[in-house]
């Protein structure tokens, strides 16, 4: 990935949000001989909610400093909003389970930050994702970063195949622990910063109180069903607010949502026949009928083998619970094909 032929003093623009990756990163680059500008990412704000976005710029400012490179701050509020915080809502209150990160990556970081950098002169857009981009002659592929705890080839499924030859993952060959190590190494002022948890850029949220906000709670029923009948076993305020698999007074395994009701069971969902649709699909290389892929349902879940034709996949053995809306990534060994949202 560093220092190609050709490369030394081309321009990358580095996403950086104040974390350890991202900084090692624009450090990594400029090691190699880039011309690093980095820019972090000012988004929307959620009221009522405690947001990070200050602290971790000035952190960001912090190391841009130590590395002598400019910062810039770009303002998409709007566009996380409207393409991230709106869709979340949308898909929750349809009863589906979204993935916000995926729409952020999509939708802002290689959407609205991809296209400003390129438009702005950025030769390549760089982030502090754990993920690869290998190249064969002039065919551009991604793969699986090479610490497999810290995978996040499953967050970037929505990448397009024109925008694999201007990403740079600096971080992606590397093991965590090796990464916190350089961080030391280039006397990063957050080489011991924690890593980030929760949503995109938001950081730790109660998504269910969030949620609140916006939509409705509502009383319900949770029913098992014995002997063919419904039998009310507690109550929910929303079906909207949970998930097929999640537990509450059993397994869901199923939403009504025109009568706003749950339905539970003692043993977790099981997928009928081991087949799903996909919709929304993006195939950064399109797989083919009849060969066994692996598929991964969830971030750091476990790879399972599958076929796939057109956008039917069929299990060869059982995923367990899913739930519409999410994304399946599909893999051919380490190599990330693309992938789709569960109907």
């Amino acid at each position: 990935m560093m220092n190609k032929k050709g490369e030394r003093n081309k321009r990358v623009f580095v996403g950086m949000s104040g974390g350890v990756d991202s900084s090692v990163s624009a450090a990594l680059l400029k090691q190699a001989g880039y011309s690093v500008t980095g820019v972090f990412i000012k988004v929307w704000e959620p009221e009522g909610f405690k947001c990070t976005w200050r602290e971790d710029r000035r952190e960001a400012m912090r190391v841009a400093a130590v590395l002598d490179i400019p910062l810039v701050t770009i303002d998409l509020s709007e566009e996380y909003e409207k393409q991230v915080v709106k869709y979340m809502i949308r898909e929750y209150k349809a009863g589906r389970t979204p993935n916000p990160d995926i729409e952020c990556n999509r939708s802002v970081k290689f959407g609205a930050f991809y296209d400003w950098a390129i438009k702005n002169g950025a030769d390549f857009v760089a982030t502090g994702h754990y993920a690869q981009v290998v190249r064969n002659k002039n065919i551009f592929s991604l793969a699986m970063g090479r610490d497999k705890n810290k995978d996040q080839s499953y967050f970037l499924w929505t990448l397009k195949p024109e925008q694999l030859e201007k990403c740079l993952f600096p971080v992606g060959n590397y093991q965590k622990t090796e990464v916190r190590k350089l961080a030391k190494k280039f006397k990063l002022p957050n080489f011991a910063k924690k890593d980030s948890q929760g949503l995109c850029f938001i950081g730790k949220l109660d998504v269910k109180k969030f949620l609140q906000k916006y939509i409705k709670t509502k009383t319900g029923k949770v029913v098992k069903i014995v002997a063919g009948k419904e039998k009310v076993v507690g109550q929910h305020d929303g079906v909207w607010f949970y998930t097929i698999g999640e537990r509450h007074h059993g397994y869901i395994v199923r939403k009504d949502l025109k009568r706003n009701i749950l339905i539970v069971s003692d043993q977790p969902p099981v997928l009928e026949n081991n087949i799903i649709n996909l919709v929304d699909t993006n195939w950064l290389a399109r797989p083919e009928t009849g060969e066994i892929y692996q598929a991964r349902i969830r971030h750091r879940g476990e790879l399972l083998d599958c076929k796939i034709n057109k956008n039917k996949v069929t299990f060869l053995v059982s995923p367990g619970a899913l739930a519409s809306g999410q994304s399946l990534v599909l893999y051919a060994g380490e190599r990330c094909l693309g992938g789709g949202v569960v109907l």
